[in-house]
């Protein structure tokens, strides 16, 4: 007896005739984003694989070349247009003295020529791809040294190649300027601590990572490509932008800054340099309809807020540039593009606030609102306000949800039953699994994907070990990739197919923190982070303290300072830790490096201390080893699609 087709399948007649009909509603012979995408070229990259110091490939230019003709018909035609965009890479002039790299990686690197050096924004995801860009930047623009860093917010593929172009000691010698938003590092290590190991995993189906490249995997993700894979760093800001309207000289260049906190990232700021007439926008307004919530997960964006910022900049900036460019995408030349962007934008974002709760204080929920829900033509049908990246659907959610939460008001959903136990009953409801499977395949024929996705689902979380519904399940995610606009939905959808299909990655890997990241943290941020390890019900019946002094503190993250004392307590499963001095019942005091805490809290033993040769602990160290045995490890490949 042979079991179900797990292998992937072709588009099916509904999904090319669903492809199809896309193709004849939008304008694709309009090809002005092309030429923006081309425009200013230098040249292309002779480097077509980016590799490591280990030899692995960080980056292959040449895995996108088959993005080439007319979209197949396992791909959305607009989303493969998009990812034609993105693949354009090479060394570009934004104006003269403004250069960017693009294509290197999911976002794009700019370099500013100062008096004596560059100006560097935004230093990719990896050393590498960092390196590779700087390298093509000096080959073809004159050799340069870096002056200064410019972040403009705070997620990782806009800092984390920091160290390709820089090091540590020439930043605390002072020879380069590291600039960010105020709020940049907290936020930061937000994203990549707190929850950084669940926002990895999500991110490996956001953005595709486990995908094979090609017209039925991956093709890119509407914002750039994809992630590369390489070394992730971190070095802390040396100057925090605070206010709007702050004005620095940078290695004799001009710079006007705008703050727009709670946009695209919780820290973020636009900037101009008014002796180029040239606009950065960060990733505030970029070739997409943007994340107002984003998949992969993170906090609620403002999406008033972010439009009112649209409506800042254009005020403040429209009359004095002549260019916008962004973090990601390709410049808007000529005052009259640029303030069509921007204005489109930025009446994007509140057209989508304000009509969301305009229906929602009509009384329909959000699931009703997002399907309910269609942007104006005006809006809808510029190419750089679709669905690439976010999407209006789930948008509107993420503006239901800042609003009101999770709870649409109606008590059969205040308290559900969780997907197992859920999954179980509706089985059962249906007649059973072989009833509910003839009827999702009769569906499935007739094209109903998402029903499929919905209802076969039930089955696979009551009994993952049914073959036959995970494969059902699959198929109908493929067909639903294979029609998604958006990138990320794609990925999604292609990486749960394949992983009902052959399971998560076998391997086992424990969450690595990131130790660029760690370093920077503060001690109460590092404490805050030993309280998330925490398992709380192992936890609940022990009580301890201790007084933990970090000698080379500083309440800005990791270097040299002038120390902290911290009280640190353990009751009712929770940890609870204060600034400013001893426990008063501390069962042992721990002198210590900030070096040596970020290392034994890495390791999730709290007690290696005791042998850490610039450290002491006098007391119990019993205290420690209690406390350390409590704290979890998290695995990253954690299944999702399956219970």
């Amino acid at each position: 007896m042979t079991g179900p087709d797990l292998s992937p399948k072709p588009a099916t007649p509904s999904t090319a005739a669903a492809n199809d009909r896309v193709a004849g509603s939008l304008p694709f012979a309009d090809r002005t984003d092309f030429d923006l995408a081309e425009r200013g070229r230098v040249t292309s990259s002779p480097q077509r694989q980016i590799t490591g110091e280990g030899g692995g490939v960080t980056w292959d230019l040449d895995s996108w070349s088959f993005l080439e003709g007319p979209a197949p018909d396992t791909v959305n035609p607009s989303l493969w247009r998009q990812s034609q965009l993105c693949s354009i890479e090479g060394l570009f002039e934004v104006v003269d003295g403004i250069h960017q790299v693009r294509g290197f990686d999911l976002s794009n690197i700019t370099f500013v020529r100062g008096e004596t050096g560059w100006i560097v924004i935004d230093p990719l995801t990896s050393a590498e791809t960092a390196r590779a860009a700087l390298d093509l930047a000096n080959q073809e623009l004159g050799e340069r040294p870096v002056r200064a860093v410019i972040y403009t917010h705070s997620h990782v593929d806009h800092f984390a190649g920091v160290r390709g172009i820089t090091t540590d000691e020439d930043v605390a010698a002072g020879r380069v300027r590291i600039i960010a938003p105020s709020g940049f590092l907290e936020a930061a290590i937000s994203e990549n601590v707190i929850a950084g190991n669940v926002m990895t995993r999500r991110a490996t189906y956001m953005y595709g990572t486990l995908l094979p490249r090609g017209p039925q995997g991956l093709v890119g993700s509407g914002l750039g490509q994809t992630a590369p894979l390489g070394t992730f760093g971190l070095i802390a800001p040396t100057e925090l932008i605070s206010a709007t309207g702050t004005e620095l000289v940078v290695d004799g260049v001009r710079i006007e800054f705008q703050l727009t906190p709670g946009t695209e990232a919780p820290a973020e700021m636009n900037f101009l340099f008014p002796d180029h007439r040239a606009l950065c926008m960060a990733e505030n307004c970029t070739a997409v309809f943007h994340n107002v919530y984003t998949p992969r997960g993170a906090q609620i964006r403002d999406a008033l807020g972010w439009s009112t910022y649209l409506h800042e900049s254009l005020e403040l900036y429209a009359d004095r540039a002549d260019v916008s460019f962004a973090s990601h995408h390709w410049p808007r030349w000529g005052a009259e593009a640029m303030r069509h962007h921007l204005a489109s934008q930025r009446d994007l974002y509140r057209y989508l606030h304000d009509q969301t709760m305009r229906l929602a204080n009509h009384g329909l929920t959000m699931l009703e609102i997002a399907e309910e829900l269609a942007l104006p033509p005006s809006l809808g049908d510029e190419f750089f306000n679709r669905d690439y990246y976010g999407t209006l659907n789930h948008n509107v959610k993420a503006v239901y949800q800042r609003y009101l939460g999770f709870f649409d008001g109606n008590p059969a959903h205040l308290h559900p039953l969780p997907p197992v136990e859920s999954g179980r009953r509706y089985v059962e409801f249906m007649g059973g699994a072989d009833e509910l499977l003839r009827r999702a395949q009769e569906s499935f024929d007739a094209g109903d994907y998402r029903w499929v996705a919905q209802v076969v689902d039930h089955l696979v979380f009551a009994d993952p070990e049914n073959m036959a519904a995970r494969a059902l399940q699959a198929d109908a995610l493929e067909q639903l990739g294979y029609q998604s606009e958006s990138g990320p939905w794609r990925s999604f959808y292609l990486t749960g197919a394949q992983e009902l299909r052959t399971g998560p990655p076998p391997v086992v890997v424990k969450s690595a923190e990131k130790p660029d990241v760690m370093a920077a943290m503060t001690v109460d941020m590092l404490l805050q982070f030993v309280g998330v390890r925490l398992n709380g019900p192992r936890a609940a019946g022990l009580d301890l303290s201790f007084t933990l002094e970090v000698r080379d503190a500083s309440a800005e993250g990791g270097g040299a300072g002038a120390g902290e004392v911290h009280a640190v307590g353990l009751a009712n499963g929770a940890l609870h830790h204060r600034a400013g001095g001893p426990h008063p019942d501390a069962g042992a005091t721990v002198s210590t490096t900030h070096a040596a805490l970020v290392a034994a809290i890495t390791a999730g033993r709290l007690d290696q201390l005791a042998d850490d040769g610039d450290s002491t602990v006098d007391g119990d160290v019993g205290v420690l080893s209690q406390l350390s045995d409590l704290l979890d490890d998290f695995e990253l490949f954690f299944p999702i699609v399956t219970p």
